[in-house]
């Protein structure tokens, strides 16, 4: 017969078992990520109504999933927003766009059959695109949403003021803005800048997008073959139809991607990144990639006047023949593209399934092949790399890795 146990005994017992188990639990847990340590995040300093745009945004961009009841196609690259942009970083090769056309003075020919996108997935009862014969393409793997809103924000006389078309400081690097048109529903700003009815574009690998309006609508149309009243046409049959989503959607995924906070540079009191980012200096990376850079007025105060670190001039440059895809936007030649962000380039991996997917099309698959792929205005530059010590390359790196 066991002995009946006391009814503190049990107490006890449990308690124990109860803080024995939390430990354990917290020890297999793995601890919340800083807030430096990942890309999604609204602004600081939003508010109250900005913040449930934000969120409104937010629902709509990661998690409305587009069904042919709702909309979807007839052909089309993917379902939802967020489907490319997984935690709003990167894309991969599985997720990459591609565009089509050709290059000659008749202009793009393919538009009637489906150019400039390709849409590569169908609803049941329609065939997806493929890409015409004597069609010139290029691959786009999505890029990373953050810090959009900063970059939007950039006045056209501080790009043209980084713009050295004809090389007059005799540095090798001759970036030029991609001259483009833009469509009637988007607003020009006061200050925009124009040349013979065209603008100032920066969005995009090749920056021919002007704003976020522009890429919402466009990506709506052409990625899901979602109607709307800025853009009514049908990728398919080319007719007007009525709108599949509507203005309050489209202006809150403006918003929320307006208000994504900017990538945060980590380990900034490391001796050896400081090196880093000083070699990065000297063997004139910043050329192209400069460091700094500040946004004009906004109506969103958390915006407006801010200086900000995105490491690019948003100008097009010639990266040589073997990034040369035979494809353009706007006034960017063939084998000009535009200078990427490189904040958030060490979170790259969070959402490229842990690896890098790097370049317009992702072929490079780590940051010193990347380096290795630069040609033309960019070759100096790569030659310079590759005259640095092991050690060095590898602080250029970790300092490219902590942005």
């Amino acid at each position: 017969m066991f002995k009946q146990l006391k009814p503190t005994y049990i107490i006890v017992s449990i308690l124990i078992s109860s803080i024995v188990f939390l430990v354990a639990c917290s020890e297999l847990e793995p601890a919340a990520p800083a807030d430096e340590d990942i890309l999604d995040g609204p602004l600081e300093g939003l508010t109250n109504a900005q913040s449930a745009q934000f969120l409104a945004g937010d629902i709509a961009f990661n998690d409305e999933i587009f069904t042919k009841d709702k909309g979807l196609g007839p052909v089309f690259v993917a379902t939802s927003c967020g489907s490319c942009h997984a935690g709003d970083g990167k894309g991969t090769p599985f997720t990459t766009l591609t565009r089509f056309g050709q290059v000659d003075h008749t202009g793009n020919k393919f538009l009637h059959l489906g150019g400039p996108q390709l849409q590569n997935r169908s609803i049941p009862g329609f065939n997806p695109e493929t890409i015409p014969t004597g069609a010139t393409f290029s691959k786009f793997t999505p890029p990373a949403n953050t810090g959009l809103g900063f970059i939007e924000l950039v006045p056209d006389s501080a790009i043209l003021a980084l713009s050295d078309p004809n090389d007059m400081n005799g540095d090798g690097i001759s970036g030029v803005p991609n001259w483009n048109t833009v469509p009637s529903y988007v607003d020009i700003l006061e200050n925009a800048i124009s040349q013979n009815g065209k603008y100032i574009c920066r969005l995009g690998k090749k920056a021919s997008t002007f704003n976020l309006l522009q890429q919402t609508v466009n990506a709506y149309n052409q990625d899901i073959g979602i109607t709307s009243t800025f853009n009514p046409i049908d990728v398919y049959s080319g007719h007007s139809i009525d709108p599949e989503v509507s203005d309050k959607t489209v202006r809150d995924v403006v918003a929320y991607l307006q208000m994504l906070k900017a990538p945060i540079q980590r380990e900034t009191e490391n001796v050896e990144i400081e090196n880093g980012k000083n070699l990065f200096i000297q063997i004139k990376c910043a050329a192209c990639h400069v460091p700094q850079l500040q946004t004009d007025f906004s109506i969103i105060s958390a915006l407006s006047y801010k200086t900000f670190y995105p490491y690019t001039d948003l100008l097009l440059h010639d990266m040589g023949s073997d990034l040369d895809d035979g494809y353009t936007e706007g006034s960017a030649k063939t084998y000009e593209w535009r200078t990427p962000p490189l904040w958030g380039l060490g979170l790259s991996p969070g959402s490229q399934g842990g690896k890098y997917f790097l370049m317009h099309d992702g072929r490079a698959k780590s940051i010193e092949e990347a380096i290795e792929m630069h040609g033309g205005e960019a070759a100096q530059s790569k030659n310079n790399f590759q005259q640095l010590s092991a050690t060095d390359k590898e602080k250029l790196i970790q300092f490219l890795k902590s942005l």
